[in-house]
């Protein structure tokens, strides 16, 4: 029997089939399986159909799948999962899974142009950065062809707010994602959907001030064992806020079924956790 009460949605799973893991750097078999203490047999690479049956014995019903691109090309630690990889995916298993197109503000309208052909072609759902792979903050000029593009497509963009979790001594990631930062792309793109993954821990407190204060402004809690989850993001989670926050993994960083157990012994109400589960998410990405 599935574990969550409602058809559930993460908004953030990293594709982790042989064929992706061969494009990431190899730091992630010690990031993943030494730092994150992932599995070793989920750190070796997990096909679709065993993500798929490990998402249906949590009760994830649907999956947003990360495209990802991390730092810039050319450099061995970094890395971009090619659009295709993903859409692939996505095409293999339409009912269960949706895409994200990872940006990198380094491409400028290239990026820009292939990032729009990945929603108008194939369907991808929405944006995702990692700020501190690029070390531009999220309201760094760079950044802004890229909301403004958002805009246009009518699609949310999500990126990680907090510390960075990486250590890559050949390649330094420095934590360029203070949650405040959010408050400047918000005023300037009243329309544009933006959601703060991770938590925006250890600046949580921060992070939730912006999603109090801006109408477009989503927080999800990704990357973070619920088991440690601070007392005041629940908090939030569970009155006010209930209608900002959107269920996420990560994954492998976090297991399905685990997570979930997590989450359902933090003891929330009916209601706040359903938005977090699945209605928030549905909404946001129109799923």
């Amino acid at each position: 029997m599935a574990l969550s009460p409602v058809p559930a949605i993460d908004a953030v799973v990293n594709l982790w089939t042989d064929e992706a893991l061969a494009a990431r750097p190899q730091w992630r078999d010690a990031f993943f399986g030494d730092k994150m203490k992932v599995k070793q047999e989920t750190v070796q690479g997990v096909s679709l159909e065993a993500m798929l049956a490990r998402m249906d014995a949590a009760g994830i019903e649907k999956g947003l799948l990360v495209a990802t691109k991390a730092g810039r090309l050319g450099h061995p630690s970094c890395y971009h999962l090619p659009y295709e990889m993903v859409a692939d995916a996505v095409q293999k298993y339409p009912h269960r899974f949706r895409a994200l197109a990872g940006i990198d503000p380094t491409e400028g309208m290239k990026g820009v142009r292939a990032f729009e052909h990945a929603v108008r072609e194939y369907g991808f759902v929405g944006a995702h950065f990692y700020p501190h792979w690029f070390e531009m903050a999220p309201d760094h000029a760079r950044i802004y062809p890229f909301y403004a593009k958002c805009c246009e497509l009518d699609v949310p963009i999500q990126m990680q707010v907090g510390q960075s979790m990486i250590y890559a001594p050949d390649y330094p990631v420095r934590s360029t994602g203070r949650p405040i930062a959010l408050d400047s792309v918000a005023c300037d793109f009243p329309e544009l959907v933006l959601v703060g993954i991770h938590i925006g821990i250890p600046w949580h407190d921060e992070m939730i001030a912006m999603a109090w204060k801006h109408p477009n402004i989503y927080i999800g809690t990704d990357a973070h064992s619920p088991r440690y989850w601070p007392a005041s993001f629940i908090q939030y989670a569970n009155t006010f806020g209930r209608s900002k926050v959107i269920f996420g993994t990560d994954f492998p960083v976090l297991d399905f079924e685990r997570t979930m157990r997590e989450l359902l012994a933090l003891g929330f109400r009916d209601e706040s956790l359903r938005a977090m589960l699945r209605d928030n998410a549905a909404r946001i990405y129109r799923l």
